[in-house]
C-alpha cells in the first residue's frame, strides 16, 4: 500500500459500504405473530365461541370473543372508544378535510376498551398509538378475533 492509498483520516473504511438487498425487499418482513400485522387466520373465532376453548384473543375495534378471567364468562366483549392522538391528527390533516376523526361515528383511530359484558370488568386495551395509521384507511378498523385453542 502506498503513501497515497492510505485512506483520508477521519473516514471510515466502510464509507462507501452498501448494505446488501435482500431479494425480495418489497415484501414486508412479518415477525412471528403474523396475525398482531393484520392477518386473520382461517380458522379464528371471530363472534361467539359458544363453548369453542380459546387459546388466545387478539383484542382489536370490534367486540372480540373471549373467556373472561374475571367471572369465567364466555362471549363477546363490549367495546368502549376513547379519543386517540390518531384521531386528532387525522383532524388536523388537510387531506383528510371533513372527515373528522373526533365525532364518535368515525372512532376508527380511536383507542378500544375491551369489557366483559357479565361482569363489566376491563378485559383488555386495544391502543392506537400511531398517527400514520391516519394515512392507511385499510388498517382504520381492525377485526378482534381469538384462536381456537
Amino acid at each position: 500500500m502506498s503513501k497515497n492509498d492510505e485512506p483520508a483520516v477521519g473516514i471510515p473504511y466502510a464509507a462507501n459500504y452498501q448494505a446488501p438487498v435482500p431479494p425480495h425487499h418489497h415484501q414486508y418482513y412479518v415477525g412471528e405473530n403474523p396475525y398482531q400485522a393484520g392477518a386473520i387466520p382461517p380458522n379464528a373465532v371471530v363472534d361467539d365461541p359458544k363453548g369453542i376453548p380459546l387459546q388466545q384473543t387478539i383484542f382489536r375495534d370490534t367486540p372480540a370473543p373471549f373467556n373472561c378471567v374475571y367471572c369465567g364468562n364466555t362471549g363477546v366483549t363490549t367495546v368502549r372508544s376513547k379519543l386517540s392522538l390518531a384521531a386528532i391528527v387525522g383532524c388536523m390533516m388537510p387531506m383528510m378535510l371533513g372527515v373528522c376523526f373526533l365525532c364518535p361515528s368515525m372512532d376508527c383511530l380511536w383507542h378500544k376498551y375491551h369489557y366483559c359484558p357479565s361482569c363489566t370488568e376491563k378485559v383488555a386495551n386495544f391502543e392506537k398509538s400511531d398517527p400514520c395509521i391516519v394515512m392507511d384507511p385499510p388498517h382504520w378498523t381492525q377485526q378482534s378475533f381469538a384462536l381456537p385453542a
